[in-house]
This record gives structure tokens, C-alpha cells and sequence, in this order.
């Protein structure tokens, strides 16, 4: 809504074409420019065919309500391009509601200069943030807001546009731990790129963002080419198609032109035959993959550098310049590299991943033998708890974790957990997890996500939180049945930091699996899979295909005890049979005698069965 704006007319003469890549991007020529003055009123206002010079507070807000309203238009289509048949939480719905919390914020917020506003609109997309995907897209944002120049800047002309696309790159790739290319990191690597280079041939602040708009649907397009799980699919990145949407609206703002969303076709340069993927197995030696984060002086960094060559290999330690380091090894002992973290400073954004090594690999290749007969295994059946929980209130530390069910809330609450509801079917976001921490009262904080797609929104509140004085440390569990592992071993008599790591260790040392039905068309691991298959992971892999429940459980289950696991946790979904849960158990009875098995009501959706095994 604004009022009539102030226009300035000036003639701007530009006559050449920039080559950006493979890409020719033709500038304006003699083009009538106008820049936009204002302020937001009750009015509407038509800004077809007006083109702006610069860019102020009013056309940020402009620009957020385009983004917002065309993501939440496109939603659909980006969600259909998730390539894993899962219900995972899908980007199309993480980018939307990202982004109108960002139009959000800057609604509510007065700023009257364009770096005021846009610090608002990254802010609401921190907060906001929900999935991976959606944390990845406020870090751009983030990007875009943050300035090293003084005063802020009050209006955005070519050159401050340029400057801020390559600073929201730089923080794209910096906020994930191992940037992969084919991603949307890529698409606003080769915006950045477009505009710097059009930049020096060009002052008008449309040839900019044209340029980088075209740019980033050309990388979009190839894509494919980068990840094989995309071309097997024949889909482009849908991260990399929000952003592509985000800078399509800001066209629209500066040039006055209806936003361009055609659906982008992949561009491939071999045969989809040609692109296979390559699993990575890892160290032979070593079986886990720690990574962590570290805030710690250089004295300490080169001592943490002897500590962990002792413990494993494959060790990366690289530097920000401000203290921030970034710590990768190859180590049997979790628990010993991130004691030798905490020892050096104060690590965050944990990540632990345990190799497909020989024997995991021969266990996905069938089942197990079953061994002799014997007695059956020791059963514990347990019901939804409704104990109460102990309150966290004034305590030292508290707990919080995502849950995706009443089954799976009540488990947590009665071990004195902070729940935040979540699951595929809502992703919550980092104002929610912020919530719950801040809710907590305690000075210490553990944050257990419980899936994939919330690690990035656990760590963007934990960042807010250790703002506000809050020590907070994320456990990445990837799975409710790992989450419940680490709440089993934490001891509230023990150190913070000595819980994270024994927390850590157990969730680490938890295989999960699920069971679910798939929910379209998909090349998996083990091959095509149709709508309405029943699917059995294991550590977010497909392993097994079928056309029922009890079934793949079955299946899932044997690989499971065959890879040596001591006690086998059962998560009843809400869509569950009662008759392929007690058909499961029996199975463990006469095939494992000696593994204890517990069953839960979790009462989650669309996963009918969570499996762990310690």
C-alpha cells in the first residue's frame, strides 16, 4: 500500500553487452529511470512499467511483499521437487513461510532506510526460518543486511546492490558446514558473480539485478548437472528455485515488469544414465565423522590439533581470522573429540555421522541369519507416560526437544524435557525452538532436533539465544529414537559440557530407522519406488520396498539386530496396525532372543513404525 510517489526522471545511456559465463546479458540503452520515493499508506498503487535507479525503505517492503506472495504461489511446484519420496518436510512450504515471516517483520518495523530495512527483513526470516532450506534463505537475507560501511546505507543503488549480493554469498556458504554445489548456494554464487561482473560496465541498478536473475536461473538449470540425485530425478535444485523466485521479485520492483516464473527446465550435459551417484564410505579405520564449530584462541587451536591427530584422521581444522574455526576429523572415540573441543574453547553446531563401513554395508545387503532357539526376549511395553514432568524452572539446565507426537511428547516431558511441537507435517520455526529455550529459564540449554530438516533451525535459535546469555549446545539427533537415547543418559549431577558429550556419544551410537509409506514417485538406493509404496530407512536411506507395513518392519528390524544391536526401541506410529507391531515383536522373539525390546505409543504421523537400536 503507498501513497503517489516522488518520481525523478534522468536518461541513463548505456549501449554494450556483458558476457557472464556462458551468458550474455544485453544492458539498457537510453533508458527513462525513475526512482521511487514514499511511504506506506492505505492506497494501492500501480507500478507497471515505472523503473527505479535506486532502491529505498518502501521498495524493500515492496519487494518483500512480492517475494512472499510468489513463493507461497509456487509452493506446490517447489515442494514436487523434492526428490526423496519421504514426507521430510518439503522446501516449497520451508522458503514461504520463511519468507512472509521476513515481509512480517519489515511490516511492523519504521525503518526509513534501506539497510534498516532490510536488518528488519532478516531478522523476521532468522526467527522465521523453518527447515533447512529456510535457514540457508535467512542467511542470504542475513547477508543482503549486513554492511561494513558507515552511515548504513539510506538507499540501494547498482553498486551497493552488488556489494550486498556478494556478502549474502559469502554468508550463504559460510553458515553450512560442508557447502555442497548443485545447491541453492550455487544459484546465489552465480548471482553474486553476474552482478559484479555487469557492475563494472554499467550503473543502472536494473542491468544488476537482471543480470543476476539471469544468472541464477542458468545455475538453477544446471543444477542437475552437480547432484546426481537431481538428475535421476529430472528436477532442478527447489531451494535454488525459491531463491530464484525471491530475485524474479525484486525485478519486478525495480523494473515495474510482472514477475517472470517460468518453470525451469534442467540442463544436462550427459545422459541421466551417465550420473550416478557415489556413496561415501569413509575412513576404513575410523567410524565416525565428528565436525564441529569452535570458538577458540590460536594457542589453543594448534593444541587441539595434536590432541585430535591422536585420535583419528582426515583432520581439518580452518580459521575464520575472528576466532572461529572450523574442526573436522575422522575418530572411533565421539565422546574424545568433542572432550578436546570443549578443552579448547567452546564448540557449537555439532555434527556426528557414522560411516557405511564393510559391516554396515553387508547388513544392508539382507538380513541376518537368525540364531538358535531360545527363550524369548525381554518385552517392555510402554504406554504414553503421563507422569509429570520436572519442571526446568530456575534449574541449572534444561532439555528441549522437537516431538512429532503426543506419544513421542509425553515420552519426553516425563523425563523433565521442554517439548516444541514438530514433525514432516510441521517444521517448527526458530522463533517456536527460541521459545521454548527462553521458556526454560535455565542458564544451560540442551536442544535435541530430533530430524534433519530442524538441525538448521535448532542452531539459528541456539545463535539467538547465546546472544541473549543462554548457553546452548545442540545435540544433532536426526531421529526421535536417537533424541530419546541421549535423554536416557543425561545425568543433571554431571557437568553441561560432560552431558553434551555423553549425549552426543549416545545418539551417535543409536541407529534409527522408519518405516513409512511413500509419498510420490522416486529412484531410490534400492530402485523405483510408486505412491503409496511402503518404504523402510535406515539412517535416512532406503534399504527396502514393499507393499506392507508389517512386512518391511520385518525386514528392517533383521538388518537392524544384524548389525549388533543390544536393545531395540519401537515407536507406534498413529496410522499403525496393532497386528504388524505384535507380528514385529514376535519376530525379534524367535529371531533375536537375547535383544530387550521396549514399544512406545508415539502417536506420530506418517511414519507408522520409528525403530531404533542401541
Amino acid at each position: 500500500m503507498w501513497r503517489t510517489p516522488h518520481l525523478a526522471a534522468k536518461n541513463r545511456t548505456v549501449a554494450s553487452t556483458v558476457t557472464v559465463g556462458d551468458a550474455k546479458y544485453r544492458l539498457l540503452t537510453k533508458t527513462p529511470t525513475r526512482t521511487l520515493r514514499g511511504r506506506p499508506t492505505d492506497g494501492p498503487m500501480d507500478r507497471q512499467g515505472q523503473m527505479l535507479d535506486r532502491l529505498d525503505a518502501p521498495a524493500i517492503r515492496q519487494w518483500s511483499v512480492a517475494a512472499a506472495a510468489v513463493l507461497e504461489e509456487h509452493r506446490q511446484e517447489i515442494d514436487d521437487l523434492n526428490v526423496f519420496p519421504v514426507p521430510d518436510g518439503d522446501t516449497g512450504t520451508n522458503l514461504a513461510l520463511t519468507v512472509r515471516a521476513a515481509a512480517d517483520a519489515l511490516a511492523l518495523d519504521a525503518s526509513v532506510s534501506a539497510s534498516a530495512a532490510l536488518q528488519a527483513m532478516a531478522r523476521g526470516a532468522v526467527l522465521g526460518a523453518r527447515g533447512n532450506s529456510g535457514v540457508i534463505l535467512s542467511q542470504i537475507l542475513r547477508g543482503l543486511a549486513e554492511d561494513d560501511r558507515t552511515p548504513p546505507v539510506e538507499e540501494f543503488g547498482a553498486a551497493s546492490l552488488q556489494h550486498a549480493l556478494r556478502n549474502a554469498a559469502e554468508r550463504a556458504y559460510e553458515s553450512v558446514n560442508q557447502p555442497i554445489e548443485g545447491t541453492i548456494l550455487s544459484v546465489v554464487r552465480a548471482a553474486a558473480d553476474a552482478a559484479q561482473a555487469v557492475r563494472l560496465h554499467s550503473g543502472a541498478l536494473a542491468d544488476v539485478v537482471r543480470a543476476a536473475a539471469g544468472a541464477a536461473a542458468d545455475a538453477l538449470a544446471r543444477t542437475p548437472e552437480q547432484l546426481p540425485a537431481l538428475a535421476r530425478a529430472g528436477v532442478v535444485d527447489a531451494g535454488g528455485r525459491g531463491l530464484v523466485l525471491l530475485i524474479d521479485a525484486l525485478v519486478a520492483v525495480v523494473t515495474g515488469a510482472p514477475i517472470s516464473a517460468a518453470q525451469p527446465q534442467p540442463r544436462l550435459a550427459r545422459s541421466l544414465e551417465a550420473l550416478s551417484a557415489e556413496r561415501e564410505i569413509g575412513s576404513d579405520e575410523f567410524a565416525y565423522e565428528v565436525q564441529y564449530l569452535l570458538e577458540a584462541g590460536d594457542a589453543q587451536v594448534t593444541l587441539l590439533r595434536g590432541d585430535l591427530a591422536q585420535l583419528g584422521d582426515s583432520l581439518v581444522v580452518v580459521g575464520t581470522g575472528d576466532g572461529v574455526w572450523n574442526v573436522h576429523v575422522h575418530v572411533n572415540d565421539v565422546g574424545a573429540a568433542m572432550e578436546a573441543g570443549i578443552q579448547a574453547g567452546r564448540p557449537y553446531r555439532i555434527t556426528v555421522t557414522r560411516f557405511a563401513d564393510a559391516t554396515t554395508r553387508s547388513a544392508l545387503e539382507g538380513p541376518a541369519q537368525a540364531p538358535g532357539e531360545a527363550a524369548g526376549p525381554s518385552l517392555t511395553v510402554g504406554p504414553p507416560v503421563s507422569a509429570p514432568a520436572r519442571p526446568h524452572g530456575g534449574s541449572v539446565t534444561a532439555i528441549v526437544a522437537v516431538a512429532p507426537g503426543e506419544g513421542l511428547a509425553h515420552l519426553f516431558t516425563a523425563e523433565g524435557v521442554v517439548v516444541v511441537e514438530g514433525g514432516p507435517s510441521h517444521n517448527p520455526s526458530t522463533a517456536e525452538v527460541l521459545a521454548a529455550v527462553r521458556g526454560s529459564t535455565a542458564a544451560h540449554v540442551v536442544l535435541l532436533p530430533n530430524a534433519s530438516q530442524i538441525a538448521g533451525v535448532a542452531e539459528a535459535a541456539a545463535h539467538e539465544a547465546r546472544a541473549e546469555g543462554i548457553e546452548v549446545s545442540v545435540v544433532p539427533t536426526k531421529s526421535p529414537v536417537q533424541g530419546l537415547a541421549a535423554v536416557a543418559v543425561h545425568d543433571p549431577q554431571r557437568r553441561f559440557d560432560d552431558n553434551v558429550v555423553a549425549m552426543a556419544e549416545a545418539a551417535a551410537a543409536t541407529r534409527w530407522a522408519e518405516v513409512t509409506v511413500a509419498q510420490r514417485e522416486s529412484l531410490t538406493s534400492v530402485g523405483q519406488c510408486q505412491p503409496g509404496d511402503i518404504l523402510g530407512l535406515i539412517d535416512g536411506e532406503v534399504v527396502v520396498i514393499g507393499a506392507a507395513v508389517g512386512e518391511v518392519a520385518g525386514i528392517v528390524a533383521d538388518r537392524l539386530v544384524g548389525i549388533g544391536a543390544e536393545l531395540i526401541t519401537i515407536v507406534v506410529g498413529r496410522d499403525a496396525v496393532d497386528d504388524d507391531v505384535q507380528a514385529l515383536v514376535t519376530r525379534l522373539a524367535a529371531s533375536a532372543p537375547l535383544v530387550e525390546v521396549a514399544v512406545f505409543d508415539g502417536g506420530q504421523p506418517h511414519y507408522p513404525l520409528l525403530i531404533g537400536a542401541e
